[in-house]
């Protein structure tokens, strides 16, 4: 058995023990909350860009896509070379960013999901912002304006918009137009671009055709037949067009409208539109 002093030796040597596990304890716990105070304070510190823009810069070229059949804004020539208001558009933009232009073409009806895919980089082709594109993808600030009008044959005897109700109006697959054919009561015939839709009608196969103004205004100047053909009304609804961008580039977005606010503010835009238009600028509402 131990004595009184041995007792006494083992609950001293017990109280030294426990007073140590204390202090280790208490240091784990002021260095957990060490540690923890520094993951906190530096959560977010680093945020890392989207890429997009310098994706585009490092490719040395910018992709975007057009119908190519939406003259004059993006169209093949005689010599068949890709022109018009859009492609100049790219071209003005591409030199800021300090790249090359690689405009390409592809049904209208397919180049959201394409954009989407990552196909190319933007779609700069005379699209209209409206709000089920918004939901699939992100739009620049309009870079210009126009609007939805009715084309028909000048010997059709049609004098206003009203009086297309039972009749064919064709319109290029996947546009905003649909809408406005449904709201005259009409019916909706459906072709890959504004060549096919104006050939038809200048043919007879249709009652009308809804386009955009400016389109409608140039294949009356340029495409065979277009002679025989009239604007009928005013408008029927007015657009802002734009370059539709992915929703992941953000980086890429910002600074497209950065381009085109220097474009519009230093009458680069406004150029390019009287080059195509008569002299018409149509960057400004």
């Amino acid at each position: 058995m131990l004595g009184k002093k041995g007792l006494f030796l083992i609950i001293a040597l017990l109280l030294v023990l426990s007073l140590a596990l204390i202090g280790c304890a208490q240091d784990a716990a002021e260095n957990g909350a060490e540690l923890d105070d520094k993951d906190t304070s530096h959560a977010g510190d680093v945020v890392e860009g989207d890429g997009s823009l310098d994706r585009v810069l490092a490719a040395g070229k910018i992709t975007v896509v057009g119908s190519g059949g939406y003259p004059p804004f993006n169209f093949f020539s005689e010599n068949d070379e890709l022109v018009g208001f859009d492609v100049d558009t790219g071209s003005a933009i591409a030199e800021r960013l300090g790249v090359e232009l690689n405009y390409v073409t592809g049904e209208w009806a397919g180049l959201i999901e394409g954009l989407r895919a990552g196909r190319y980089d933007g779609i700069l082709g005379s699209m209209a912002i409206t709000e089920d594109r918004l939901e699939r993808v992100n739009f620049t600030i309009p870079y210009y304006y126009s609007g939805a009008q009715l084309i028909v044959r000048k010997d059709s005897g049609i004098t206003d918009p009203s009086e297309m109700e039972g009749k064919t109006i064709a319109i290029a697959t996947g546009t905003t137009f649909e809408d406005d054919v449904e709201a005259l009561g009409a019916t909706a015939a459906l072709y890959d671009d504004d060549n096919l839709t104006l050939s038809e009608l200048i043919n007879g196969r249709v009652d009308g055709v809804i386009t955009d103004r400016l389109v409608g205004m140039g294949a009356m100047r340029e495409i065979r037949g277009g002679d025989g053909l009239i604007m009928v009304g005013e408008l029927l609804r007015t657009e802002e067009m734009a370059i539709a961008v992915n929703k992941n580039d953000i980086e890429l977005l910002e600074k497209l409208n950065e381009i085109l606010e220097e474009m519009h503010a230093d009458g680069t835009l406004t150029e390019i539109s009287k080059r195509w238009h008569e002299g018409e600028d149509i960057t400004v509402k």
